[in-house]
């Protein structure tokens, strides 16, 4: 039995008091609103309506049943109202994970302009190098970053932009130890590197004027989990490392690091949005993801990287 179909039926026919004008204006036959009232009395083992040829009246029990009803398809139709409103107009609560160094760069103040320009959204935040797992954590959106292709799995992945890396080191580390003419040469020296779910560890892979070349190295005298922390150790001395560009910009900028074999670029690292569900998606996932992915293009493109 359809109890909130039989609902509908009932309010109405008690209205109008008459099955065949309800039925009419239901667009279902008198024979089937006569049968949704005798389901709604036998599921409730109580009469609703007193029915004669000449007219319909509501019983004791009809009235108070009445009332309720109206109550309750009333909280139905609220209910699909928000629910539809969730996928025209942002509101409700954003549960965002995202990775160190790319959440503090880009997503924070992406997040401040977006909250602003969607007063209905409030945002949960969650910075960490793990990946978590969307479903069982509760997470409407993560932002991955990949040197290959994301794993295999039943959630979907918008692209939101592809991040060039850039070796580097300290003016004082390249003044002690002298600059790496190739590749190869690195083996030489105190190369540093990171440890995340999505960067190689002891190799190194670049793109050069005569085509790929890879590295493996030698186990290094440090290892960190994040890029930010990689970036202030080759800033004080401690040797070569390769950063996201946008972990090393803002020290390149300043002069704390200098490029070191400009011609080689390391394996470039992109980032896409991970969510659920393509189908019915959120208003609030669908334009913040939008929103970032605009904010991050902009940005890289006035840093000319």
């Amino acid at each position: 039995m359809d109890i909130l179909r039989n609902m509908k039926i009932f309010v109405r026919v008690a209205e109008i008091a008459s099955f065949t004008i309800a039925a009419q204006q239901l667009e279902v036959t008198t024979a089937q609103a006569s049968r949704a009232i005798s389901e709604l009395e036998a599921h409730l083992r109580t009469r609703l309506l007193n029915r004669t040829t000449r007219r319909v009246a509501l019983t004791d029990a009809g009235n108070r049943y009445l009332v309720r009803c109206k109550e309750i398809l009333g909280l139905v139709e609220l209910s699909e109202a928000e629910a539809g409103e969730a996928k025209d107009t942002p509101s409700g609560a954003l549960r965002i994970h995202a990775s160190l160094s790319f959440g503090h760069i880009y997503v924070i103040p992406a997040l401040a302009e977006y909250l602003e320009a969607n007063p209905l959204v409030r945002a949960e935040l969650t910075l960490s190098q793990r990946l978590p797992n969307l479903l069982d954590e509760g997470y409407d959106v993560s932002f991955q970053i990949t040197t290959t292709h994301l794993q295999d799995s039943a959630l979907i992945s918008a692209h939101i932009c592809t991040m060039p890396g850039v070796l580097c080191a300290s003016p004082k580390y390249i003044e002690r130890r002298g600059v790496p003419a190739t590749v190869a040469a690195l083996r030489e020296h105190a190369c540093l590197q990171l440890v995340t779910p999505y960067f190689p560890v002891d190799h190194w892979k670049f793109e050069t004027p005569d085509g790929v070349e890879e590295i493996d190295l030698p186990p290094g005298k440090l290892r960190v989990n994040s890029p930010d922390a990689l970036a202030g150790a080759l800033a004080s001395g401690m040797g070569i490392g390769a950063l996201p560009m946008l972990s090393a910009l803002p020290l390149l900028e300043s002069g704390e690091l200098v490029r070191v074999l400009p011609e080689c670029r390391p394996q470039e690292m992109t980032v896409y949005a991970v969510y659920a569900s393509r189908e019915y998606l959120d208003a609030k996932i669908k334009t913040w993801i939008a929103f970032l992915r605009e904010y991050v293009t902009v940005a890289l493109a006035a840093a000319h990287v």
